[in-house]
């Protein structure tokens, strides 16, 4: 029998410290109770797959919680089709045309044995590290894109009982003027996905608008949320974002609307910034920031370190009124060789690259409660009673442990711990 934290897998209960923006008791009753980081001492109960009782607990100053309690976390925006690719197809410049090369490269060579192989690999460290839903998106123009999905939608099916997968057509935005956009958008629709476009800099004149308008009519009609991949730069700045809102501002559209990487926003002059900020916000659009990516691949110059680096500019745009979460992006292909899907070790990232920090309520809501709503999860990550039993156990007293080094935990999935036996048959498939 496996112990943590002095309770056995078999237990359903627990007591860890749980950050104060993830929990619904009011401020005043915390008042005192918290850490300087802003961890609250907890008991949590749970039955049938759904927590029971959430309540603050004295702690005796000889023996506190040696566990940190999080919901399992999002992944909002990932590519499972090309992870795991740098081995055979580098992208040794860690340029944006060297990865856009090495991917074509990649994308004609495809196997549906290949795409499944490596998405299921994926699915098995988000899940060992403690991701509940992943937003991936898929190419899906070129000689093997309908394998692609093929391989995805099948996995989407076999894992939905342990994690939500979210799978986004990532296309030229002009595709899906088409006709056989058109039909790709009915297959989208058909599946649950979502409509995704590239806007490529610098977007300038009345084509990009034309596109993104018959996009967004396109997917208005059929049902399907949007997610553009924009302004991923470092010149050009917030010209795609500028058209979108050009179009938005004429049409009228109940889907919801994301933007990912958003990069040169973070380059305009404050005064630009908050206006265009204000517009994003008054038409509800949601951002996506990936500042692992963005920050490895954009703005590079040979042996010249970038003093400025294009990332969204988080937290002007949440002081906006914007939902914003982070994403890990690619993983160990042509566009970034690193990461493993794991949403601690991209928080750790985060702390030097996005200055967010997570004992802050918006430094925390990116890889929680507004990722959540940004893929417009039922649940928002919140821990309260009646919200599911899915939760992360950190041995950790301290966001710093946490944030240290890779931390041992266990992942609850359903009110059942993902246990080593567990995890070696999933492993093993």
């Amino acid at each position: 029998m496996t112990s943590v934290g002095g309770n056995s897998v078999q237990d359903s209960h627990l007591e860890a410290w749980v950050p104060r923006g993830l929990l619904t008791i009011p401020a005043n009753v915390l008042e005192g109770r918290a850490t300087a980081e802003g961890l609250c001492p907890m008991r949590i109960d749970w039955q049938a797959g759904r927590l029971r009782r959430v309540e603050l607990i004295a702690i005796d100053a000889s023996s506190p919680p040696q566990h940190v309690l999080l919901p399992r976390l999002v992944e909002p925006h990932a590519h499972l089709d090309k992870a795991f690719t740098w081995a055979d197809f580098p992208n040794l410049s860690g340029s944006y045309s060297g990865a856009l090369a090495a991917n074509l490269l990649e994308h004609q060579q495809r196997t549906l044995l290949g795409v499944r192989q490596r998405a299921e690999r994926a699915l098995q460290l988000a899940l060992q590290h403690g991701l509940r839903a992943v937003r991936s998106h898929v190419d899906s123009v070129g000689p093997h894109c309908d394998l692609s999905w093929e391989a995805l939608l099948d996995l989407q099916r076999q894992w939905q009982d342990r994690l939500t997968l979210q799978l986004v057509a990532l296309v030229p935005v002009e595709h899906w003027s088409t006709s056989a956009g058109k039909k790709l958008a009915q297959k989208v629709a058909a599946s649950g996905g979502l409509m995704g476009g590239v806007l490529v800099p610098p977007c300038n004149g009345p084509a990009p608008r034309h596109a993104l308008r018959k996009m967004l009519l396109l997917a208005d009609q059929l049902g399907c949320a949007i997610d553009l991949h924009i302004d991923e730069a470092n010149s050009h700045y917030a010209t795609g974002v500028q058209q979108l809102l050009r179009v938005l501002d004429g049409i009228k559209v109940s889907v919801p609307i994301t933007c990912s990487h958003a990069s040169t926003l973070g380059l305009l002059p404050p005064a630009e910034l908050c206006r265009i900020a204000e517009r994003m916000a008054d038409h509800q659009i949601n951002v996506v920031a990936l500042p692992m990516t963005n920050g490895w691949l954009l703005a590079k110059q040979p042996r010249r370190t970038p003093v400025e680096r294009p990332i969204a500019p988080i937290h002007q745009l949440q002081v906006a009124g914007i939902s914003v979460a982070v994403g890990g992006d690619n993983v160990q292909d042509p566009w970034f060789p690193a990461g493993n899907f794991d949403p601690l070790s991209l928080m750790a990232f985060s702390l030097p690259l996005a200055h967010l920090a997570p004992w802050q309520r918006l430094g925390l809501a990116p890889f929680t409660t507004a990722a959540a709503h940004l893929m417009d999860l039922a649940w928002d990550g919140t821990l309260q009673p009646g919200s599911p039993a899915d939760l992360i156990l950190v041995k950790a007293s301290s966001w710093a442990e946490l944030l240290a080094a890779k931390p041992d935990r266990r992942v609850l999935i359903n009110g059942t711990w993902l246990d080593e036996q567990t995890m070696a048959t999933t492993t093993s498939t």
